[in-house]
């Protein structure tokens, strides 16, 4: 059978996740021609709704929340567009809080003098110590964070930050960075359902509270939900995709499903096409000029396979099979009859509760996890979408999507002894079943009736992610482990610098470069603003 003839665009991005979108739409806006490939049969990378438990029941599949996203340099440049083409957001002034053991809970709200109110004279002063601390230095935060920092104009930020502070004043702040977030909630605050309602959240930046750097990430947490809220999308994060399709599609982007990307093809350490497992190729016609492949995969994907056959250099290989995944991660979902109706109804309306004894107990999951065990008392992700849009479930009815972020890809025990090891340690459905029914059990204590209330549930346990996204290796969400070492300048390798690669024309984005996992878009921004 003859070859057909090949697919040829200005730019080819491999990937359709958030990074991939940003990138698309800037691109076609500049006038470029785009395509986008994507190996599963629907776009959108971990950003999916289904009905996954019944008809009416609207499930965010993977992620759900985009505060991120809407502080992020790409919604202040597509956000208008991205509205005009239908996407709407909806939001609350009560974004997190965290439930104790015995009932306690704290809430955050959106109003700075609120949150201190609610405060000791105290933990207040330590509250408002820990914003200052971000105010004060959103320059340098937000400067390293939103831009690639292999770059002379990153250099120039630095050298003007240290010219402002003084050197010493510079030194302050980077030792304050390294600070971690156990030490810090600890040595600040004397309310333990405070440290409650923080500690978990280092979990959703992939590190642990004992991680240099958590303890920076703790309080900008805190100052970007203050700022930003837990917006989510009307109707489901599919149509935040919907409407990235549009915006794309409408500036002449194309997107393909179901292509594999198994190779790129490389002349002369020029990146020229991609392969597909089908034989189909994409070509990249620009190639020659400019920088025309965007990869949105792992390192262990891109060098260990995309580039299989092309010579690259001993310590970019060596480095890329060395690139270390995290926790794997746990997905329920419930389709519930009746709202939500927690012991106390304070937290009826909170986006996202937490379910934690505290500092030391994330800190001793997450131990348990490492050590390949399922942990006796993991921390409860409990994120409440039909609180804040009531579209998302039939009329008089709810859906709760719990995330488990403490747990092993290979099981070896159980730490509460009562879970037996599946065969060869891996997640099967009893297995992921048995567990699901732990973390309900400890649900329904603090939401009466819980239990009797649920219609079906839906359940994705690490195995059953890293098959859903060749990105989520290991049922690792954030797609590579965020320790100091595998950050910053070290993501996701050290001897590449930003998001280029070795091969000339090829570029490297999404979760496993920088700056890092989240629903922000910016490493498909920033590369896009390089090319176009």
């Amino acid at each position: 059978m003859a070859q057909a003839e090949p697919h040829t665009s200005d730019f080819i991005i491999v990937g359709s996740g958030i990074n991939s979108l940003v990138a698309a739409a800037l691109l076609t806006g500049q006038g470029h021609s785009v395509c986008v490939l994507e190996r599963n049969d629907w776009i959108g990378g971990c950003i999916k709704t289904e009905e996954l438990t019944l008809p009416g029941f609207r499930h965010d599949v993977f992620s759900g929340f985009h505060p991120l996203f809407v502080t992020s340099p790409a919604y202040a440049e597509l956000g208008e567009s991205l509205h005009a083409h239908g996407l709407e957001y909806v939001n609350t002034t009560r974004p997190t809080a965290a439930v104790l053991p015995d009932g306690r809970q704290f809430t955050l709200t959106t109003s700075r003098a609120e949150n201190l109110a609610a405060l000791s004279e105290k933990d207040a002063s330590a509250y408002a110590c820990a914003m200052a601390d971000i105010e004060q230095n959103t320059d340098i935060i937000f400067g390293l964070l939103g831009a690639d920092l292999w770059k002379f104009s990153t250099l120039k930020l630095m050298v003007k930050a240290a010219w402002v502070r003084g050197v010493r004043g510079l030194s302050d702040f980077f030792g304050m960075s390294m600070d971690n977030c156990a030490h810090w909630l600890r040595s600040s605050f004397d309310a333990d359902d405070v440290q409650a309602c923080i500690a978990p959240w280092i979990l959703h930046t992939g590190l642990a509270p004992n991680s240099p750097l958590s303890g920076l990430m703790g309080k900008l947490i805190c100052f970007t939900l203050e700022v930003a809220g837990m917006p989510i999308v009307k109707g489901g994060s599919g149509n935040f995709v919907a409407a990235f399709r549009s915006l794309i599609e409408s500036r002449g982007g194309t997107f393909h499903t179901g292509r594999d990307v198994t190779e790129i093809i490389v002349k002369d350490n020029q990146a020229q096409a991609v392969k597909c497992g089908s034989g189909e190729i994409f070509t990249a016609k620009k190639a020659i000029i400019c920088k025309a492949i965007i990869c949105n995969v792992t390192p262990t994907q891109l060098y260990g396979d995309l580039l299989a056959k092309v010579p690259l250099p001993a310590e970019v290989k060596s480095q890329a099979e060395a690139y270390h995944y995290g926790n794997g991660d746990m997905q329920i979902h419930l389709a519930l009859d009746g709202d939500v109706a927690w012991q106390d109804p304070a937290l009826n309306k909170v986006a996202m509760v937490h379910l934690t004894s505290g500092i030391d107990s994330v800190s001793r999951a997450i131990n348990e996890a490492e050590r390949g065990l399922l942990p006796a008392e993991a921390t409860i992700v409990v994120a409440q979408p039909t609180a804040l849009d009531a579209s998302r479930a039939p009329a008089g009815k709810s859906i709760l999507w719990l995330q488990l972020q403490e747990l092993p890809y290979h099981i070896k025990g159980d730490a509460a002894g009562e879970i037996d090891i599946p065969a060869g340690g891996m997640w099967d459905e009893v297995t992921k079943e048995a567990y699901a029914d732990r973390i309900i059990e400890r649900l329904a204590r603090h939401i009466p009736g819980l239990k009797q209330q649920i219609l079906a549930r839906a359940i994705l346990s690490p195995r059953d992610l890293a098959r859903a996204n060749i990105n989520l290796v290991k049922g690792d969400p954030y797609s590579g482990a965020c320790g100091i070492e595998q950050f910053m300048l070290w993501r996701p390798l050290k001897a590449t610098k930003n998001h280029a690669t070795p091969v000339k024309g090829l570029y490297h984005i999404g979760a496993s470069t920088h700056p890092g996992p989240g629903l922000g878009g910016t490493s498909g921004y920033l590369v896009a603003k390089e090319l176009g």
